[in-house]
């Protein structure tokens, strides 16, 4: 049999695995309850109301997000439209993407094929 090694991480981890499966589960109903005592709660209106907020993302999460696609500044910055000077200001904190960087960064995070072929020149689209 061979030997599995574990960190102390992985064994605080499993514990609190455990004693979550050991909690009690509330219902619907106590749930409703608690809210409705909790006068910091949203109600559904506000919840309707509400305006959704999106954080810019941080220098740790813009280099992160070259590092996972592999490329350089130079060639992340031609790649999605950027300039090299802005894609280091972004990853070294002087700068702070906002609107449309911001979002254009999240659409990357998420889709970076189909961000690259909507910039592609509609010539080569049409190829």
């Amino acid at each position: 049999m061979p030997i599995v090694r574990r960190s102390q991480i992985d064994d605080e981890t499993l514990n609190e695995m455990v004693d979550l499966a050991k909690r009690r589960q509330w219902t619907e109903a106590e749930i409703d309850a608690m809210a409705a005592e909790d006068d910091s709660a949203l109600t559904d209106a506000e919840l309707g109301e509400a305006v959704r907020v999106y954080p810019p993302p941080t220098a740790e999460q813009i280099r992160a997000l070259r590092a996972r696609l592999g490329l350089s500044q130079s060639q992340f910055a031609l790649r999605f439209g950027f300039t090299i000077d802005t894609v280091q200001q972004y990853e070294q904190g002087r700068r702070i993407p906002s609107g449309p960087a911001a979002t254009l960064l999240r659409v990357i995070a998420g889709d970076p094929d189909a961000v690259a072929r909507a910039l592609l020149p509609s010539r080569q689209k049409q190829l």
